[in-house]
This record gives structure tokens, C-alpha cells and sequence, in this order.
């Protein structure tokens, strides 16, 4: 079940998304998705008809994961870390599907990261490897933007990964998915610049979801951005990042200054 959150003419609304590429409609649902279930109105939509936001704006947190994946450790000349490194974006870093991805004003070296998120859909904390599966809501692209020379310079990654905008999420949900064998890609400008495979990552979505429930407690909404494979690079104003997830979709954004 793909769901979308989305506008047509004012106030933000959920909905599935049913249909073939090209053909797609939207079946709007009450409420919201992750607290009253999935209730249908009735009221269908063309996809073609809305504008699709993020498909959650996070109550409480996205909790990225660094260098899990080998090569990509490798390109950037890092070493493997002992445990999963994680570090926080606000949820002001979210935006949707089609939104402009503005570059921060103290960074001249933006790159792009393509990445499979997971969508936590209930509370929970320390999570047995074998119970995730019950805490997932669904999973979605996103595009983990990083300002390189502030990450450099930094102690913290807060600024270089936390930046307005630098979490673009999307195009919607899906609900029903193997995370173990997925092909993540990503085009600058159309150009294929990562090509990889959730089976590369140092340590999978069950994992990485039972780890980071050690540390913080996970709220329905929460995003684990689960890391990127090879092929990152910069990204310049006027230029497009489209992020391609096997059995999910496509997300694409524009950036600008």
C-alpha cells in the first residue's frame, strides 16, 4: 500500500495511491494514517491532480545512519565504524517530492546521498532484532544532503546534515516491502551517479531500527535514514537529484540558492 500525503486545494490530506504508472489515482483517507488506521472517504483523486508533499513530517525526529555501506567508506576515506554512527536532522530538515532543495548560504560543496528511510508506526524503544518488523509503518526515499566543507570544519554534524531542506522525503509510503534486496539509485541531471543494493549495507534495517531504539525511544512518524551507497558528489544550483528505490518510486528535487 503506497500511502501519499498530498494537497489539492489548501489543507494537507492522506491517501493510497492505487493504480499503474501514468494512471495513478488517489483514494483519500480520514484522518491520519498512523494514529486512526485507514478509513476511505469515497473521494478519489488523479495523481496527476494534487501536489504530493512529504508523506510525514515528523513529530519528533530523522535519525541518520553514516558509512554503511563499504565502498562508500571507501570513496570518502573513512574508516568503518565499530557500531552503527548515527546522528540527528531536525524535522525542519523534511521536505516533499518536487520542492525546491535550497543550499545553505556557508556551503560551497553540497552532495547528494540516495537512500532507503524507514517510517516508524508506533511507539516503542529497545526493540528486539526479531520484533522490528512490528514498529515499521512503511518505507520511502530520501536524499540525505550534506554540506562536505561544514562536516569537515565541524565537531558536530548538526549543521552539515540539519540544514533547512536537506531531507527531502517521498514520493509516498510503502507499506509492504522486503528491505533486504532493494536497488537504491540516484541521477544528477539524469546522469546514473549511485547504483547500489540495501544487501551492501554493513548492517540492515532490522538492525540499524533495534539499535537505534537503544538510544532514543521512536514515535510513529520518526524516519531512520538507513545510509548511502557509492557514487556521491556535489550538487550546484539548478541542478536535479532524482532518488530511485526499488519498489517504492522515484523521488526528485531541484536544488537552488
Amino acid at each position: 500500500m503506497r500511502i501519499a500525503r498530498f494537497v489539492v486545494d489548501s489543507d494537507p490530506a492522506f491517501g493510497i495511491v492505487e493504480g499503474d504508472e501514468g494512471s495513478e489515482e488517489i483514494a483519500v483517507i480520514s484522518g491520519d494514517p498512523f494514529f486512526t488506521g485507514i478509513q476511505p472517504t469515497g473521494t478519489r483523486h488523479k495523481l496527476e491532480d494534487v501536489r504530493l508533499l512529504a508523506p510525514i513530517i515528523p513529530r519528533s525526529k530523522v535519525v541518520g545512519i553514516g558509512r554503511n555501506y563499504a565502498e562508500h567508506i571507501k570513496e570518502m576515506g573513512n574508516e568503518t565504524p565499530p557500531a552503527p554512527l548515527m546522528f540527528l536532522k531536525p524535522n525542519t530538515s523534511v521536505i516533499g517530492p518536487n520542492e525546491p532543495m535550497p543550499l545553505p548560504e556557508f556551503s560551497d560543496e553540497v552532495s547528494y546521498e540516495a537512500e532507503l528511510c524507514v517510517v516508524i508506526g508506533r511507539i516503542c524503544k529497545d526493540v528486539p532484532v526479531d520484533r522490528v518488523d512490528e514498529v515499521i509503518f512503511g518505507y520511502t526515499c530520501g536524499n540525505d544532503l550534506t554540506a562536505r566543507d561544514a562536516q569537515r570544519t565541524d565537531n558536530q554534524w548538526a549543521r552539515a546534515k540539519g540544514f533547512d531542506g536537506s531531507a527531502p522525503i517521498g514520493p509516498w509510503i510503502e507499506t509492504e516491502l522486503d528491505p533486504e534486496d532493494l536497488a537504491v539509485r540516484g541521477r544528477l541531471d539524469g546522469e546514473l551517479k549511485q547504483d547500489g543494493r540495501t544487501s551492501q549495507m554493513i548492517w540492515g534495517v532490522r538492525e540499524l531500527v533495534s539499535y537505534v531504539s537503544q538510544a532514543f525511544t521512536l514515535l510513529p512518524g520518526d524516519i531512520i535514514m538507513t545510509g548511502t551507497p557509492a557514487g556521491v558528489g556535489t550538487i550546484e544550483a539548478g541542478q536535479r537529484y532524482e532518488v530511485e528505490i526499488e519498489g517504492i518510486g522515484r523521488l526528485s528535487n531541484t536544488a537552488r540558492r
